[in-house]
């Protein structure tokens, strides 16, 4: 066999049934045979952030794929994976290669020079003997420790060479670890100790199917758990102990309890600074415990007074043991006080938001088309994303995330068109689930031609469009330029486009229209057909930011 056909067997041992590419590669019509199935975008990003979504949803068991062509392919190819690199999502990038004679030749677009920085691995098949190697090397890296791409360059006179040791492939298991019993020991003393302790909840906890322990763990302590923008969903957001999650905007008890805390445990977390998150107050003001499978995360952007290294799950479960230990088995049950304040400072929040969240003003505010989705939906069937911008500061704070993976939050690095093509790879993760993006005008001039996509995918999805016909936000950063020369506004009727493109548009004026227009969504995602609302909506800066 050559080359091709032995990375789509490899690709089968690991139980890939679908694979992302755009436009042309070797590799594509090589899975097909293999009855692998080749799912070819409109461009490069969307399909990688499909794999993206995929990857996600399964955390990373399998793994989503995406191969493209060499050349311009890998160019286009950057941001998509620069994005999975920065949200820390495992996915397989595997770009057409020019050839071996060609790689020191300028100004050919060389994959592993380029992809060094934004991948866990890149490394290039320069003869045919070593593509089980290199792949077993590739999957391991993008299994293990913190989660991100891997890269595979196939340069094609090496991909034609015979392959003859396929049978020393042996699929990659992802390894784990557990801190220090002393460490955890001395972490739950300190949180049992404090006067307002919180529990900062990240993604790690969803990659590692910890959510029962953290709930377990947050009931027996009675510690308030708030989680970030991609640990959204890491516990149940009705539960009395969640705070909500953590964007730059975020639930009234998250401000609160972050600025009034004195100790601090994140578990499942980077603790990145970002332009898109909140920043931790300063160093000092807060005891800090971080938990995390990634040492290079610890001391990076916070000074971390305890750290515990190790797999979410492990760390969790061994802090419940401990707290046990320390309080006993019924722990601090039957103290009430800190969820009755959380259940104040909640309805505080919510009174204060019921006029633009009930409002009845046309055009439509988006707060009000967002509690719609909240009330319509069936959270434990669904999955919900928002695309970059207003869209991500709007919804998040008032979307409840339930089960795991029911919200999928992003946002470290913040590329517009996202959350089409991210609903995508959710939909074939899970295709009994109701797969709904919500974005704004200008976030679906960069991917909305992927309905057509999911409509030939055979993955139903629903997308709703903020159709304002502006960029929200940006009349105070750019006054001039927009109040002189509208340099931010736009128009188009996206419910006719997404009737071109095969799937059927909907049309939202008024706020009474909203929630039959979802229940019919709903129902034709279930009958196999896309749907677009394309909803009229008026500007909205007010966000869910207290100081």
């Amino acid at each position: 066999m050559n080359g091709y056909e032995a990375i789509a067997k490899i690709l089968k041992m690991e139980g890939v049934a679908w694979m992302a590419c755009f436009p042309s590669n070797p590799l594509i019509e090589a899975v097909a045979k293999e009855g692998i199935r080749p799912i070819v975008f409109r461009q490069e990003r969307g399909g990688i952030m499909a794999a993206d979504g995929f990857s996600r949803q399964t955390n990373g068991q399998p793994f989503g794929v995406f191969a493209s062509q060499g050349g311009p392919g890998v160019e286009n190819s950057f941001g998509g994976i620069a994005q999975a690199w920065a949200e820390g999502v495992p996915l397989l990038f595997l770009p057409d290669g020019p050839g071996t004679d060609r790689t020191d030749v300028k100004p050919s677009f060389r994959a592993t020079y380029n992809y060094q920085y934004v991948t866990k691995f890149a490394e290039a098949v320069n003869r045919g003997e070593r593509i089980v190697p290199l792949l077993r090397r590739a999957i391991h890296a993008l299994r293990n420790g913190r989660p991100g791409p891997a890269l595979l360059e196939l340069h094609r006179d090496a991909m034609r060479d015979e392959v003859t040791n396929l049978d020393q492939y042996k699929p990659s298991r992802t390894m784990i670890a557990a801190p220090s019993p002393l460490d955890v020991k001395d972490a739950v003393a300190k949180l049992l100790r404090a006067r307002r302790p919180v529990l900062w909840i990240g993604q790690g906890v969803l990659y590692a199917g910890a959510t029962e322990e953290l709930r377990a763990f947050a009931e027996l302590t009675q510690i308030p758990v708030i989680t970030t923008m991609p640990g959204k969903s890491a516990i149940d957001e009705r539960h009395p102990l969640a705070l909500g999650a953590a964007n730059r905007t975020a639930p009234l008890p998250v401000w609160r309890w972050l600025k009034d805390s004195d100790v601090l445990c994140a578990v499942g977390s980077s603790l990145t600074i970002t332009n898109y998150g909140i920043t931790l107050p300063s160093p000092g003001e807060k005891f800090l415990i971080q938990s995390t499978n990634n040492p290079d995360d610890v001391n990076k952007d916070y000074a971390v007074d305890l750290p515990l290294l190790g797999d979410a799950k492990l760390v969790l479960a061994a802090m419940l043991e401990e707290a046990k230990a320390q309080l006993g088995e019924r722990g601090r049950w039957d103290e009430t006080a800190v969820q009755d304040e959380i259940a104040v400072a909640r309805r505080e929040w919510q009174q204060e938001w019921a006029p633009l969240l009930t409002s009845n003003a046309s055009p439509i505010n988006p707060y009000r088309l967002i509690h719609e989705i909240d009330r319509a939906l069936d959270h434990e069937r669904s999955v919900v994303t928002h695309d970059a911008g207003h869209p991500r500061d709007q919804l998040m704070p008032f979307y409840t995330a339930t089960v795991p993976h029911s919200y999928v939050g992003w946002g470290k690095t913040t590329h517009l068109g996202y959350g089409l093509p991210l609903m995508i790879g959710a939909k074939l993760a899970h295709p009994d689930r109701f797969c709904l993006n919500f974005m704004g005008d200008a976030a679906f001039g960069m991917s909305g031609l992927d309905m057509e996509t999911a409509v030939r995918a055979e993955a139903p999805i629903t997308t709703v469009v903020l159709n304002n016909g502006t960029m929200g936000g940006y009349s105070r950063s750019l006054p001039v330029a927009m109040k002189q020369f509208g340099a931010g506004n736009m128009s188009g009727d996206y419910a006719k486009v997404a009737e071109g493109l095969g799937a059927t548009g909907i049309h939202v004026e008024r706020p009474e229209d909203i929630r039959p227009a979802l229940e019919r969504a709903q129902r034709l995602n279930a009958e196999g057909r896309c749907v677009l609302l394309d909803v009229k909506t008026a500007e909205e800066n007010k966000m869910s930011i207290y100081r």
